[in-house]
This record gives C-alpha cells, sequence and structure tokens, in this order.
C-alpha cells in the first residue's frame, strides 16, 4: 500500500489531484472535530456584568425564600475571668518571703502552698499564745488552791470568786492568743515564725503582685500577693451599642467565636445588661456566661458574639453557595431571562437554618439565581480565557 502511494504521489500526472484531495480530507476533518466539540456553558455579554448562558440547563437555579427569622446581632468582646470565682489572696501578717513556691499562670489546689513568710507578726502572736499558757495554768493552780481553802474553811468565799474570775480570764486570753495564730495561717501546736500561706480555693493563678524575698507590708497598705481564678466558667464582656441594646435580652442564647478556636462554638446565655453606657462609645457591656470546663478558654482571649432577637421579622433568604465573595463584596447571579444572567451585590447577614443565607437589597422574593455562584464564576472565567 505505501509503495502504489508513492508512486501515485510521484506521477506527473497525479501530483496535482492528490494535493487536491489531501486538502479536502484535512478540512472535513477539522469540520467534523468542530461539530462534535463539548457545548459552550457560558460567554460573556457585551454589558458588563451580564453573561449570556448557551446551555442554561447546565447551571441548578434556586429561588430567593422571604422566611420569618430572627435579626442577628453581632458584638466584639473579650474572655474575663467570673468574679464571684475569683479570691484575692493577701497575708495577714507582715514579714519577708523566703520560700514562693508557685508562679503566674499554674494550677493550684485548695490548701496548697502558695509562699512561705517570716513573719514578726506571727512570732509576736506565737509569744502571746505561749504567755497566755502560762498564765492560765498557774490561774487553774491558784484556783484549785483557794477551792481546796475554801472547802476547809480556811478561805472566804470572796477569794474563791477572785481564784475562779482570774481563772476565766486566763482561758479567754488562750483562746484568743490561739485565734490569733490561726488567722496568720499557723498551727499554734507547732511554735514557728514562718507563715504558709495556702490557697483558699482552686483554680489558675491569674495575677501575681510578689516576687522571691521581698518584703511583704501589713495588711492595710499592700496589694494582694495573687489573684486565684476559678476558670470552669467564665465570663464574655462585650460591648452592645446603644441602638441595638433593645434586641438583647437577659436569658438570651448567644454563640461565642474564639480567633485560637476558629473550629469550635461556644454556647452561653446572657447573664446581665449594664445599667451605664460608656459616653465615649456609646455602648453597654454584656455579660455572658460560658461553661469551660476543658480550660480551653482564658482570660485575655478575643471573642465574637452572636445574639439572636426574640421577634421574628421577614427576611428574603438564598443557598449560602449561591453567594460569591470577590473584592470584600457579596455577589449573586440573578437570572434576568431564559439565556441572560446579571452579577448582583448584595449584603449578606447571618446564616439562617438548612444551609440558607440572609440578604438584603438586590433580590425580590420569587427571583431565580445560581445556586452555586462560584461554578458560574469558572465557567465565566474560563470563557474569557479562550477568547
Amino acid at each position: 500500500m505505501t509503495k502504489q502511494l508513492y508512486l501515485s504521489v510521484k506521477s506527473a500526472s497525479g501530483w496535482i489531484p492528490l494535493l487536491a484531495l489531501a486538502t479536502t480530507f484535512l478540512l472535513g476533518l477539522a469540520c467534523s472535530h468542530d461539530t462534535a466539540a463539548a457545548p459552550t456553558k457560558a460567554q460573556v455579554n457585551v454589558e458588563p456584568g451580564v453573561y449570556e448562558v448557551d446551555h442554561p440547563e447546565l447551571f441548578k437555579l434556586a429561588k430567593a425564600e422571604s422566611r420569618s427569622l430572627p435579626m442577628e446581632l453581632s458584638a466584639n468582646g473579650a474572655v474575663s475571668p467570673d468574679v464571684t470565682r475569683t479570691i484575692h489572696v493577701t497575708s495577714l501578717g507582715a514579714g519577708r518571703v523566703v520560700d514562693l513556691k508557685v508562679r503566674l499562670g499554674d494550677l493550684v489546689k485548695k490548701g496548697q502552698t502558695l509562699l512561705v513568710i517570716s513573719s514578726p507578726d506571727l512570732a509576736n502572736a506565737m509569744a502571746d499564745y505561749q504567755k497566755a499558757k502560762a498564765d492560765e495554768v498557774l490561774s487553774r493552780k491558784a484556783l484549785e488552791r483557794t477551792q481546796m481553802l475554801y472547802d476547809r474553811g480556811a478561805a472566804a468565799a470572796k477569794d474563791l470568786e477572785a481564784a475562779q474570775d482570774a481563772e476565766d480570764k486566763a482561758r479567754v486570753d488562750v483562746v484568743t492568743a490561739e485565734q490569733r495564730v490561726r488567722v496568720l495561717g499557723a498551727d499554734p501546736a507547732q511554735p514557728s515564725s514562718l507563715i504558709d500561706l495556702r490557697a483558699p480555693v482552686t483554680g489558675a493563678i491569674v495575677e501575681q503582685n510578689v516576687a522571691g524575698f521581698e518584703g511583704v507590708k501589713s495588711l492595710d497598705n499592700t496589694p494582694n500577693l495573687f489573684t486565684i481564678a476559678d476558670l470552669s466558667e467564665v465570663w464574655v464582656l462585650c460591648d452592645v451599642f446603644e441602638n441595638d441594646l433593645g434586641q438583647v435580652h437577659i436569658g438570651d442564647s448567644a454563640e461565642i467565636h474564639i480567633n485560637a478556636f476558629s473550629d469550635r462554638t461556644f454556647r452561653g446565655r446572657v447573664a446581665d445588661l449594664s445599667r451605664v453606657l460608656d459616653p465615649n462609645t456609646r455602648s453597654a457591656k454584656v455579660r455572658i456566661v460560658l461553661a469551660n470546663a476543658d480550660g480551653a478558654l482564658r482570660p485575655g482571649m478575643f471573642a465574637v458574639a452572636k445574639f439572636r432577637s426574640r421577634k421574628l421579622t421577614e427576611r428574603l433568604v438564598v443557598p449560602s453557595t449561591a453567594i460569591m465573595r470577590l473584592q470584600d463584596k457579596d455577589w449573586i447571579f440573578r437570572k434576568e431571562a431564559d439565556k441572560k444572567f446579571r452579577r448582583v451585590e448584595v449584603q449578606a447577614d447571618g446564616l439562617a437554618p438548612d444551609g440558607m443565607q440572609e440578604i438584603r437589597e438586590g433580590v425580590k422574593p420569587g427571583d431565580e439565581v445560581i445556586a452555586n455562584a462560584l461554578e458560574f464564576s469558572t465557567a465565566v472565567s474560563e470563557r474569557k480565557e479562550k477568547e
């Protein structure tokens, strides 16, 4: 076959007809290839923002619906310890720190030693206790001796009464001195000038105002040494503007989003609305209580709270996939005719149930929009590149 074709090409009489035949064959092949090509999805119209679709059946449509939904309000805030679960730890005795056992951020348990203070106040209190005990022993012996003499008629009743009064006062002095030693954080049975300052509650140390070997002053002129917070439950304090306060009520549920945990949604309830407005920002503090059993939430974390109003209003919703974010704006593709779609800017609000998105402006109830805006935009972009 190859040899015959070679001879026909070489023949003088057959050169031109064969060339024409080959040209015709190639043109026919090209035409048949174009006819079998896949249909084009979309092409850009002359008018900006309007797109004509050759095959609209390739794109799923959805209708804008009107629903009765609560209004959604967002407010910025921060995580804060629950003040009802926060304890300021101070020392009732002055002295000098000789052993610092914990640091800022440590978790401590109730009764754990935080630091040790060498305190002259405790030394004096311990001495007073020892003296009171000695005086009580002496007064008790005097009472016993006077009682014996009175029983034998050798002592008057007034002598017995005086001895009994001295014994009673001595006992009071012992109890008072013992209580003072215990208040300072020591055990009267173990004489010492060292105060073991212990944690009154279990929690995390969120504030520290003392370092090793520093002097600790008396209670009336020194700041708290530590602040311990029970972080099993925390607050989120948000600033809500004056115009939006009517949408927030005590007992409302709130969704909290934390930057550090973008994949988690925390839920809490509004516990309090401030009765005072900040004159600079015209906002009020809203307190939300959150459970924090795993300790993930830490004081100072930035938070965004979302509230849903109790009053329902009519809102337009479309599938969330129908909205495309482009150049910091939200867009949808609204159907204008059988094969024509217009790109329209909208304002997206909160997410509605079942994957729907609340929107404002740009569409009306019943308008048909492209259900998957990203797919449509990709098809348009590919068409532009080909052109």
